[in-house]
């Protein structure tokens, strides 16, 4: 049986705006490069394994450290588009953050072959990929369109051990914002919650020999990290099952594809909407 969806917003913490920070929904400047082989994507840090390949028709990314954020970005959505006029298209390439990669030469993202190949004039991907050294582009955070309206999912990952052992991995969170907590009760009585930690990237579990054996109702804390970080409560409207098994998708019933409010962004200037 389905819950209500219940929404709140409410001020966590404000901080100062530095010369360096931006609002979410604004362009970015940055370097990519690509993957010689996409199948190093297919082992991400974000835990996808081989699913990441079905993300998106294959056009991936890897991001930063700095950007990857300990995997809060797993899953985001960067519209990006090279500076090179003679060799890309004005309309850019769509890519799923599903990876993490260290480097030392300031590179924003390393991008499949594919995504990479994307962001070129029809006739113009082989010279794009002969071009040596990182490529300049623009980028922007937009919700993922590309996972074609799928719900929010809970993956029970093979390390789940019911009832005490649940381990889940977080699919198609496809908004501008970002998981900040996950925590469930039964629901029956909903009197205690249990909290889920973050294992990595994409992965979240919770060890309790009190956890109940009845249906769980889910609940998800989305973070708004602009000038102020703002805080949203989702309730899903599917309950996970009594009996769940290792190995199998839940679909929680709601969709996050949320855009940042441009009054979240405070005293930031607005960039312009350049519709790409």
């Amino acid at each position: 049986m389905a819950i209500f969806l219940q929404c709140f917003l409410f001020f966590l913490l404000s901080f100062t705006t530095t010369a360096q920070y931006y609002c979410p929904r604004c362009e970015h400047k940055g370097k990519v490069s690509y993957f010689s082989d996409d199948s190093a994507l297919s082992s991400g840090a974000c835990a996808y394994g081989s699913t990441a390949l079905d993300f998106n028709n294959g056009y991936l990314a890897a991001a930063s450290s700095s950007l990857y954020n300990d995997g809060y970005l797993c899953g985001g959505c960067y519209r990006m588009r090279c500076k090179n006029k003679k060799l890309c298209r004005s309309e850019g390439t769509t890519v799923i953050v599903t990876d993490e990669f260290t480097n030392s030469n300031k590179t924003d993202f390393v991008l499949s072959r594919k995504a990479y190949m994307g962001m070129a004039k029809k006739g113009m991907e082989k010279q794009l990929l002969e071009k040596t050294g990182a490529l300049d582009v623009t980028y922007k955070r937009y919700p993922c369109e590309v996972f074609n309206k799928k719900n929010l999912t809970l993956r029970v990952e093979e390390s789940s051990k019911w009832p005490n052992d649940l381990v889940v991995k977080v699919l198609y969170q496809a908004g501008q914002i970002e998981i900040g907590s996950i925590h469930f009760t039964a629901k029956e009585g909903r009197s205690a919650s249990f909290y889920l930690g973050k294992n990595h990237s994409a992965v979240w579990s919770v060890h309790d020999n009190n956890i109940p054996k009845g249906p769980l109702v889910f609940n998800f804390e989305f973070l708004q990290e602009t000038q102020t970080l703002i805080s949203s409560m989702i309730t899903a409207k599917n309950l996970l099952p009594a009996h769940w098994k290792p190995g199998m998708m839940y679909d929680t019933g709601v969709q996050m594809n949320e855009y940042i409010r441009w009054e979240d962004c405070g005293s930031i200037n607005q960039c312009p909407e350049d519709n790409w």
